[in-house]
């Protein structure tokens, strides 16, 4: 008996790493495909970010601009009333 365990062993081992890597192989392409779509989805999630943030930017720019240019018209205005003689 232990004559034919040795040939037997000797044999299942090729064929089940064959048949491991029939399997194996596989599931590892898709997992590797899997994770490449889930990059490009995360790369374009942070790049839709940035360019929300960008406007963002240019929106709390534009803002700054006006509330400087109006502090500053303001200011005029209120000189100018006050050498204004009263009548």
């Amino acid at each position: 008996m232990n004559a034919l365990l040795i040939p037997m062993l000797a044999l299942s081992i090729p064929i089940v790493a064959i048949i491991a890597s029939m399997i194996v192989r596989p599931w590892l392409k898709l997992r590797e495909r899997q994770m490449e779509i889930e990059s490009q989805m995360v790369a374009e999630k942070a790049a839709q970010y940035a360019a929300h943030s960008e406007r963002l930017e240019q929106r709390v720019r534009v803002l700054e601009r006006i509330v400087t240019d109006k502090g500053l018209a303001l200011s005029d205005e209120i000189e100018r009333l006050r050498d204004e003689p009263l009548n």
